[in-house]
């Protein structure tokens, strides 16, 4: 099993975006005694990725958010949803940044890539590459 976890300047904005935008499903977030989120775990169907905020912890002198890098990103995210149209929609709807257009794909399935807040890119789509198993 893998888990992508990533850090955000503003993790609060973050939550936000990801469950009232893109749909992901809070499974834990934990929060310091001030009432700071310091880790969340969200999911997504079968799939769940984690996040906290950066500059608290031990990875951050190696990693680096798209914000200090000129808004690139190392890597990204692929979420497997039951229907991208309806996603894509309400994502333009909401305001995102739409990184790749809407596009059936010569691989099979729709899928579209959209920045989130800090310029973390999320590909989502309805290709499942683990239903050719």
């Amino acid at each position: 099993m893998i888990i992508p976890a990533t850090r955000y300047r503003d993790p609060e904005a973050a939550l936000l975006f990801l469950v009232g935008v893109l749909g992901l499903e809070e499974q834990a977030v934990y929060r310091d005694d001030e009432g700071n989120l310091i880790h969340a775990e969200l999911r997504l169907g079968e799939g769940l990725m984690m996040f906290g905020p950066a500059g608290r912890g031990g990875l951050d002198p190696h990693l680096a958010d798209p914000g200090e890098i000129g808004g690139r990103e190392t890597t990204t995210i692929y979420a497997v949803v039951p229907d991208a149209t309806d996603l894509h929609g309400r994502a333009v709807e909401a305001g995102a940044r739409i990184v790749m257009p809407l596009a059936e794909q010569s691989h099979g399935g729709t899928s579209f890539s959209v920045a989130d807040p800090e310029g973390h890119i999320w590909t989502f789509g309805t290709y499942n590459p683990l239903a050719r198993r």
